[in-house]
Formats: C-alpha cells, sequence, structure tokens
C-alpha cells in the first residue's frame, strides 16, 4: 500500500496564517545558483539579514520547489533585489514554464558563480553556510562574498496583499 502525498487543502489555520502574511510586505527577489547543478532561479520574498558579522543572510525556499536541490548542491546563492521595473521577470522566476528566464535579460557573475541580474537594484553572492528544514521550507543562512549596489536612484518592489507595489525615494 503506498501513502497518498498529493499536496493537502490548508487546514482553516495555515489558510488563515497565509491570508495574515499576505499583508506583511516584503521585498520581492530573484535568487539564484549555477555550479554542478546546474544554473536555477526563483522569485522568493522570504529574505532577511542575520548579521553583519559577517554579512548574513537568510533565505527560505520551499523544499518542493524545482530547483531547491540545486541550491544545495550548488552551495551558491545571489540574491537580486528586484525593482518596478521587474514585475514580469519576478512572475516569470515565480512558475516553472521550460523556457529559458535567464534569456529575457542580462547577467554575469561574481565570485561564487551564480547569476547576478546586471540591473538589480542590490545583488548579493553568498554562499550556503547552514541550511536548516522546517516544515514545508528549507531556510539557508548564506554567507555574503561580494554586494553589487545599483548606481543611482534606488527603487524597490514590494509584494504586499498578494499585489506587486513600487517603492520610491521620498
Amino acid at each position: 500500500m503506498t501513502q497518498d502525498t498529493a499536496p493537502q487543502p490548508p487546514t482553516p489555520e495555515a489558510q488563515a496564517f497565509r491570508n495574515g502574511m499576505s499583508r506583511l510586505g516584503a521585498a520581492v527577489n530573484i535568487v539564484t545558483t549555477d555550479g554542478p547543478a546546474g544554473r536555477h532561479g526563483l522569485t522568493v520574498s522570504a529574505v532577511c539579514s542575520v548579521t553583519d558579522q559577517p554579512p548574513t543572510l537568510l533565505v527560505c525556499i520551499n523544499s518542493r520547489a524545482f530547483s531547491h536541490d540545486a541550491f544545495v548542491q550548488n552551495g551558491a546563492i545571489c540574491v537580486n533585489v528586484l525593482g518596478p521595473a521587474h514585475q514580469d521577470l519576478s512572475r516569470a522566476f515565480a512558475r516553472w514554464t521550460g523556457e529559458d528566464r535567464f534569456a529575457t535579460t542580462e547577467w554575469h557573475v561574481r565570485t561564487t558563480g551564480a547569476p547576478v541580474l546586471a540591473n538589480a537594484a542590490v545583488a548579493f553572492d553568498c554562499r550556503i553556510v547552514d541550511q536548516q528544514l522546517r516544515g514545508t521550507h528549507s531556510v539557508f543562512f548564506c554567507e555574503v562574498i561580494s554586494t553589487e549596489v545599483a548606481e543611482g536612484e534606488a527603487n524597490g518592489l514590494v509584494w504586499f496583499d498578494r499585489a506587486f507595489h513600487p517603492l520610491k525615494p521620498h
């Protein structure tokens, strides 16, 4: 006898949590990797600073995501923070369509070899130094090897109430 592994509908408590989290605004990022497991990327909003000594970010990725294992095997990650002009790119990286999502814009590499979005608001090139599994997600602790900040006026993109919202300086 085999066990059914199809995703189950969320419990009322889990749905209430999801609805509540939709009201917690978060920066929109494309995280990328490259190495022995190949080039991969996806859109995430669960990124935050941990410490500046050494500079470390926390990145959460669903363990069932197509590219999850590539991040683990490559051990490298670049957090590309998006601006308002990146909404379509964010949507493309949020779904797996089989197309080369990297072909739609310019990328380069820094120290780790993970793709860096050429016009990201900021890009953090990191090595994954620890991983914890919690429920459906892996929590990656990522030591920042280099930071690339875009020149000019900073504009951001946040996800709030299940929609994109641009951020501009006052």
